[in-house]
């Protein structure tokens, strides 16, 4: 078993021995779920609307932008929030029962042991997002939609998942405390997000584009209407390597302390 492996290992035992994944997970796919059941409703709605128009017609909507848009567009909302979560009890943990030391002066190098600690997280996420896909596969026995968006969906919102847990890991990395990181990461996520209002404020120009692109707003929102953009994948790689670099930066800075 490679270092790596054995922090992933350690990490997922730690996860599912406390009843944080349970309360989180529980909490994400309840409200997966909520907000799937209110769109369907939505859309129902739409089409008796429709039916009565047309006088009995049958009634054409397009469940890709009814629902599946609009549930992609506000998981963003619920990720912000519940993935902090998750991760603050990734290095502030090990500070808090002083394992911290132990684990700097292990044969394991920092950065495999950042990679770990992300992956085993990261893993976790993948499987409540895995759940999910539960939804548009038992819609697809009552109605024809487009697929492809949805794939796109999920895509984004597993790259975004990515980012938001990679600012979680190093918001716990600056701390000993729990919910402190929880709070540090929440406000990066949302100060990140309102980047995009203050970039539209300039409007279409160099300095409106540039602000905006630090956003994740636009790219997620891309994904979510069925583009793929090279830009949108560079800025959510770059994104996650920029923070785990500096949550390395900070782990090793600990060593001379």
């Amino acid at each position: 078993m490679t270092p790596v492996q054995a922090i992933i290992a350690k990490e997922l035992r730690g996860y599912f021995v406390s009843p944080i994944v349970y309360v989180v997970g529980a909490v994400f796919l309840f409200i997966f779920g909520l907000l799937s059941y209110l769109y369907v409703g939505f859309a129902g709605a739409q089409a008796i609307q429709l039916m009565q128009m047309q006088q009995g017609g049958m009634a054409q909507i397009n469940l890709n932008d009814l629902v599946f848009r609009n549930l992609f567009a506000s998981m963003r909302i619920v990720l912000v929030i519940i993935l902090p979560i998750l991760t603050m009890r990734l290095f502030a943990e090990e500070r808090k029962l002083r394992t911290f030391e132990f684990l700097m002066t292990s044969p394991i190098r920092i950065h495999e042991i950042v990679v770990g600690k992300f992956v085993s997280v990261f893993l976790i996420y993948l499987g409540l997002v895995g759940l999910t896909v539960l939804v548009p596969t038992v819609l697809m026995l009552f109605s024809d939609f487009d697929w492809n968006p949805i794939w796109t969906g999920y895509v984004g919102m597993v790259l975004l998942g990515a980012l938001f847990l990679s600012v979680g890991l190093f918001a716990s990395a600056l701390t000993e405390n729990q919910i402190v990181a929880a709070f540090v990461s929440f406000g990066m996520l949302l100060t990140i997000w309102l980047i995009a209002g203050l970039g539209s404020l300039f409007g279409d120009t160099t300095a409106g584009r540039v602000i905006s692109y630090v956003s994740y707003m636009e790219h997620y929102e891309r994904l979510v209407r069925g583009l793929i953009d090279t830009s949108d994948l560079l800025y959510f790689g770059s994104g996650l390597v920029l923070m785990l670099f500096l949550t390395h930066r900070v782990v090793e800075s600990t060593r001379w302390k």
